[in-house]
């Protein structure tokens, strides 16, 4: 007899994802959506929207959150469809922590480590980012990085201000 399950096949995966120009929040809101609607991704969850300063970077105040899924596609997939999200909403590159219209970051694929030439997973700076461990903490709270548990890390950030959007 099949048992009921709501966990989805594959692995989990959480995304990062971040705005500071234009319209942040609806473009954060639309960016899940899209990424909820995509074969492959299954069982999304948004993270409450938080409001944070720049980190290494300037510009306005950017629109954060954490989208956890379940998916089965391979991380260079997941990677080129992130950065095919962030093209639809009129990302530009000009140089290294300009203002965007959207960022879209793979924080974590299941387990894996990964480091090849256009991708490195886990996220390498976000054990290291209020705006990052914040929203992932609502979602998995128990969660552990390889730095440390996400209540530590947070605790490290203290002078990066984040608060709720509402």
């Amino acid at each position: 007899m099949i048992q009921p399950t709501d966990v989805a096949p594959g692995v989990d995966l959480y995304v990062g994802l971040g705005a500071n120009l234009g319209e942040a929040a609806d473009t954060l809101l639309h960016a899940a959506d899209r990424l909820a609607r995509t074969p492959g991704i299954l069982n999304l969850r948004l993270s409450p929207l938080y409001r944070s300063a720049p980190v290494d970077s300037s510009g306005p105040d950017y629109i954060n959150a954490v989208a956890h899924a379940r998916t089965a596609l391979p991380p260079q997939a997941v990677l080129t469809l992130l950065q095919a999200i962030e093209q639809e909403h009129g990302r530009q590159r000009p140089y290294r922590n300009a203002p965007r219209t959207l960022d879209l970051d793979l924080l974590l694929y299941g387990d894996r480590r990964i480091n090849e030439p256009t991708l490195i997973v886990p996220h390498p700076r976000m054990h290291e980012r209020a705006f990052v461990l914040r929203p992932l903490a609502d979602l998995a709270p128990g969660l552990i990085l390889a730095q440390g548990r996400l209540e530590d890390l947070l605790a490290g950030c203290i002078d990066q201000a984040i608060r709720p959007l509402r």
